[in-house]
């Protein structure tokens, strides 16, 4: 970040969350290195997917998230996370709204190599 732009002030999740409203559609809200913190608004089910050259972090905000595995599956409260370790298929779920922050590299696309129409546009700040 340009110093001369630096701003000293916390982010608020509850602020950034309030700003959009659409499903599925990640908005990054800090970097740390080559990592985004990412605020994201589900609902329903999603695709099986994986993330072949990364972990993916699941951190909930509000909810109940399940995120479903070929084995089995997690289920996270508000104030828990789950690291879904890379290479490994999955498939998140919220039976009602979730807001959650995703901690992953730049770059990384929601529906990993799976594609499809749940793919969301990367790097949009808010």
């Amino acid at each position: 970040m340009d110093a001369s732009k630096r701003t000293y002030a916390p982010i608020n999740f509850a602020q950034k969350l309030a700003e959009f409203s659409d499903q599925w559609q990640p908005r990054v809200i800090a970097e740390l290195n080559d990592y985004q913190f990412k605020i994201v608004r589900i609902k329903g089910d999603f695709i099986w997917h994986d993330h072949p050259e990364t972990d993916e972090a699941f951190i909930v905000l509000e909810g109940s998230l399940r995120i479903d595995f070929r084995d089995g599956s997690v289920t996270l409260g508000p104030g828990e996370m789950y690291v879904v370790p890379k290479g490994v298929e999955h498939k998140p779920y919220a039976a009602g709204e979730v807001k959650m922050l995703l901690i992953e590299p730049r770059g990384t696309l929601n529906t990993g190599h799976a594609g499809g129409e749940r793919t969301a546009r990367n790097d949009i700040w808010i």
